[in-house]
């Protein structure tokens, strides 16, 4: 599997505690819910490259002195020993102990829906994570929130995975799951490869509890995931056209659209994107607007009242440039390519009685059937 496909975990840490004796000389170096000092980032990578790590584990911490650093049991992992029969159990530490703890999550996921694909379980891993309040002060850099969370997401991803939030659809927070397939592609007869599907998903949004919510502040968060295949001849994993086989883009149709002004204007950005001449999406209400279009799983959030999210029932999927498409010689153009998207709304606690899963539940047979149309 091509790193880009890959869920690149990194380390943050919860261990703060140094409980050996004789160490009161010493203080925990990272901060309570902050990045392990066993991390790396992904911060000094060329622009193009994709977000890395996606999300943090626990990878433990260090203490140090006026002198060095020194690792402690107590900040460390428990796991058992490799040599049972000497000892039973050991610690570990850094990302290693992170990626078992991923593996962990994943299996959780799977055992609970074992029927899905496994860039569902990826998504549902990159969707359910949250930055701590740490994190937000560990890595305060720019002015402006999206300037703030290109960086922040250069450290830590998308921050720390829940699994109650990646399995469950509580009352004030409902998920929707579509698992699906397009082909990006097609080759007419005397011409050139050129982008074939577009999928337009109605999104059965429980529009009359949302008006009723008026000026509230919510959430919608949106993650979308799929696989590429890498260039057999190429290991630029920066290059944003030559590596990836396809890439796939999302985007909502804003409050003051018609959905034939969405359509309209889906088709230029396609167009652009092909052109290369794509600009950053001028709704100023997505967290990482242009920047979340990075590797082959893309996350952003769109904040705003609960009456512009009323008017907003439309998420399009749609391909950009990929390899499939200009190594014409190796007649690709024809494949298809599945992917996975996640959309939840989070509505805070107000005086309002408001029942989003029930409401939703009255209007559609299942909470993960979505209905949509394919746009050739």
């Amino acid at each position: 599997m091509t790193t880009t496909n890959a869920l690149t975990v990194g380390a943050y840490t919860q261990k703060t505690h140094i409980t050996e004796e004789d160490t009161q000389a010493y203080s925990s170096l990272a901060p309570h819910g902050g990045l392990s000092p066993y991390s790396t980032t992904s911060v000094l990578w060329n622009r193009n490259t994709p977000i890395k790590p996606e999300v943090v584990f626990e990878g433990g911490n260090v203490g140090y002195d006026q002198l060095s650093c020194s690792g402690f049991a107590s900040l460390k992992l428990l796991t058992t020993h490799n040599k049972i029969t000497e000892r039973h159990f050991s610690t570990f530490e850094a990302t290693s102990a992170a990626t078992a703890l991923s593996g962990k999550f994943a299996a959780e996921i799977y055992a609970i829906y074992p029927s899905i694909w496994p860039e569902t379980v990826r998504a549902l891993i990159v969707h359910s994570a949250e930055w701590t309040d740490a994190m937000k002060k560990q890595f305060v850099h720019g002015t402006t929130p999206r300037q703030q969370a290109t960086h922040l997401v250069r450290c830590v991803g998308f921050g720390v995975p829940n699994l109650d939030k990646a399995i469950k659809s509580m009352n004030n927070s409902l998920a929707l799951i579509v698992e699906d397939e397009l082909q990006p592609y097609e080759k007419k007869q005397g011409k050139q490869p050129s982008t074939r599907d577009m999928h337009i998903h109605d999104i059965p949004w429980p529009k009359d509890s949302l008006l009723k919510l008026g000026e509230v502040d919510v959430e919608m968060t949106v993650t979308l995931s799929y696989f590429i295949e890498p260039n057999p001849s190429s290991r630029n994993v920066s290059g944003k056209y030559s590596y990836p086989s396809h890439q796939l883009r999302f985007d909502v149709k804003r409050s003051t659209e018609s959905i034939k002004e969405f359509h309209a204007r889906l088709s230029r950005n396609a167009q652009d994107t092909e052109e290369g001449t794509a600009i950053a999406p001028s709704d100023p209400n997505w967290l990482l607007g242009d920047f979340r279009h990075k590797g082959s799983i893309h996350k952003d959030v769109w904040k705003g009242t609960a009456a512009d999210l009323a008017a907003r029932g439309q998420i399009a999927i749609y391909p950009a440039m990929g390899w499939w498409r200009t190594r014409t010689k190796l007649q690709k153009w024809d494949k298809k390519a599945r992917y996975s998207m996640i959309i939840s709304i989070a509505v805070p606690e107000v005086d309002i009685d408001v029942d989003l899963y029930t409401d939703i539940m009255n209007q559609i047979d299942t909470p993960v059937q979505i209905t949509s149309e394919v746009f050739v």
